[in-house]
């Protein structure tokens, strides 16, 4: 008996050390996370450029949508859906760093980073849905697509970001409570501003302060994707 715990516990030592750390996983998790924010601003500033443009009505917006369907599904399912689920990723392995540090606070960012995780996820998914149901109904009745286009599009950015108070309070919160030592204190700093740009986007006339979120948590999602990576275990 004692013989097959042996091996046993030697299998089991064995499967864990070729299983990627919390740590290591967070950190890829951050890097592909920098990633749809920079293929969404690509598209966003190319192929989506009448969109940003706000210069169509909603029956043009969304013959605009039918001749790029697929792209447009492409593009939500990158930059929400993936989003969402490395999002979450990275919220448990920053909570597994934090926990021991200040646990009240590091559940209280995790709840912050879960929820955007979510949001955004069913933002993508609300996108895509309603596309395909307006795109359908633009080849009867151009008129009603493009009126239930335009109340689709006021969901699915206001869960996706039309505001980022709920990502930025997740930055901000994990950057403060990471200020004790558990990442870098210049990317700490960081991550306060980023954080407090995503939050100040809740006041109307300072949405525009969203740009200044998306470019500083590219930066932030790379810089702390790159130490999660470098952590040994």
């Amino acid at each position: 008996m004692t013989t097959i715990a042996q091996a046993s516990h030697s299998n089991l030592t064995s499967t864990d050390a070729q299983t990627p750390s919390l740590q290591k996983m967070g950190g890829l998790a951050g890097i592909i996370a920098a990633l749809t924010f920079l293929f969404g601003f690509a598209l966003f500033v190319t192929t989506f450029e009448p969109l940003i443009a706000d210069d169509l009505t909603s029956v043009e917006t969304v013959e605009f949508l039918k001749d790029n369907q697929t792209i447009f599904y492409v593009w939500n399912l990158v930059i929400y859906v993936l989003f969402g689920v490395v999002q979450a990723v990275l919220t448990l392995a920053l909570h597994a760093r934090l926990k021991t540090i200040a646990p009240a606070f590091a559940q209280i960012a995790t709840a912050f980073g879960l929820i955007w995780s979510g949001l955004v996820i069913a933002s993508g998914m609300v996108a895509n849905v309603g596309a395909a149901a307006v795109i359908d109904l633009y080849d009867t009745d151009p008129t009603q697509a493009g009126t239930v286009w335009a109340a689709i599009d006021g969901v699915y950015k206001g869960m996706g970001g039309g505001n980022e108070i709920v990502g930025g309070l997740w930055v901000l919160l994990v950057s403060w409570v990471a200020l004790r030592g558990a990442l870098p204190k210049a990317l700490n700093y960081a991550g306060l501003l980023v954080g407090a740009a995503g939050i100040v986007t809740l006041v109307p006339p300072l949405v525009d302060v969203g740009a200044i979120f998306g470019l500083g948590i590219i930066a932030w999602y790379i810089w702390a994707g790159v130490v999660m990576l470098r952590t040994k275990g």
